[in-house]
């Protein structure tokens, strides 16, 4: 017997989650309406390609229109930052970590007031390999003018920011931690550098007896290869041999933004070749075998060779060239600790990431 009392307790929490998130969701007018999440104060995050000038007009929840101006545009995510004069608002709490099945709410603000689509949480984390390589799917209807919105929890805390530009009929989230961790560069550099460790690299295998005898393993009587690197992108492996980390040698992720971004957003990181991905459904262990390394690179300072298996970034393993990107991207300039296995043996080899 249904239970409408249950039901209406749904109904009236989830009203109040969209009414509480929907008080940092403002109109952004600098070009077709659409929406922006407040992630500090004065500071309101947006979609980058809706923008057609550095000055625009932004209007609160309480219907006041406040000028604001582009502080800074990140190609790779879709996100612009605006800085708000006079906005006084906090920023929209974050989610404590929404889990798959949970509820989501789809917030934005077009022209003519709040608006709300219902979705599920259908992934704990944005893929790191395939066409949604690094964003989220709201699992919402996407409406008019929800770019820029807020993704939120059944309590209103924020999961995501919105974007219906980038996959056509589908509305994708760049997640809430990277979002912010965008935010905060924009706002304290105009612009997002880009880590890159300059090499190309191919899921491997390792057979089962192999496994035991690469786990058995003393890093410490490893030879350890001298130098220091820097990192670029890895790449992924192109036709048969090694393709940049998005999408060819030479592509460095620069170039317009909104190709740059749909290109994030549908995995171009030089996927796609016979055999691409290796077998690495959750069994046994998996590295990536280094098959190119650019002259003069981060890896190349660092003394990492072709040949080489990476199965290591800093204590944590790297199954897939996309993960391995991904895990570099917003590091430039930090050192990170590279487990390699070569010639049987494991190391670890010292890493300073580059910057694009």
């Amino acid at each position: 017997m249904t239970n409408f009392n249950d039901m209406s307790k749904i109904s009236e929490s989830l009203a109040d989650a969209a009414q509480t998130a929907g008080q940092y969701v403002v109109t952004v007018l600098g070009g077709r309406p659409v929406s922006g999440t407040v992630v500090a104060d004065g500071q309101v995050l947006t979609a980058a390609h809706v923008l057609h000038s550095d000055e625009v007009t932004v209007r609160t929840a309480d219907g006041r229109e406040l000028a604001a101006t582009v502080a800074g545009r990140d190609p790779a995510t879709d996100l612009a930052l605006l800085r708000v004069e006079g906005l006084n608002m906090p920023a929209i709490a974050a989610s404590n970590g929404a889990r798959v099945g949970e509820l989501l709410l789809a917030v934005g603000r077009p022209m003519h007031g709040l608006q709300v689509t219902l979705g599920l949480m259908e992934r704990a984390e944005a893929p790191q390999r395939g066409p949604m390589r690094g964003w989220l799917e709201a699992g919402a209807a996407p409406f008019r003018g929800v770019t820029g919105g807020a993704l939120v929890d059944a309590r209103g805390g924020l999961v995501g920011i919105l974007n219906a530009g980038i996959s056509r009929g589908t509305l994708l989230a760049v997640p809430a931690a990277r979002a912010l961790r965008v935010a905060e560069l924009l706002n304290t550099a105009g612009r997002v550098p880009r880590g890159y460790l300059g090499l190309a690299t191919q899921p491997v295998h390792f057979p089962e007896q192999q496994q035991a005898e690469t786990g058995n393993e003393s890093a410490a009587d490893a030879p350890k290869p001298e130098g220091k690197t820097e990192e670029r992108g890895e790449h992924g492996p192109r036709r048969g041999a090694g393709r940049s980390e998005r999408g060819g040698p030479m592509w460095d992720g620069r170039g317009d933004g909104r190709r740059e971004a749909m290109r994030e957003a549908r995995g171009w990181n030089g996927r796609g070749g016979p055999g691409w991905g290796g077998p690495h459904g959750g069994r046994g262990r998996v590295g990536l075998t280094v098959v190119q390394v650019e002259t003069g690179s981060p890896a190349a300072n660092a003394g990492l060779l072709v040949g080489d298996v990476l199965l290591a970034l800093d204590g944590q393993a790297v199954r897939h060239p996309g993960e391995l990107l991904e895990r570099v991207r917003e590091r430039a300039g930090e050192t990170l600790a590279v487990r390699v296995l070569r010639g049987g043996q494991e190391t670890d080899v010292t890493v300073t990431v580059g910057e694009r």
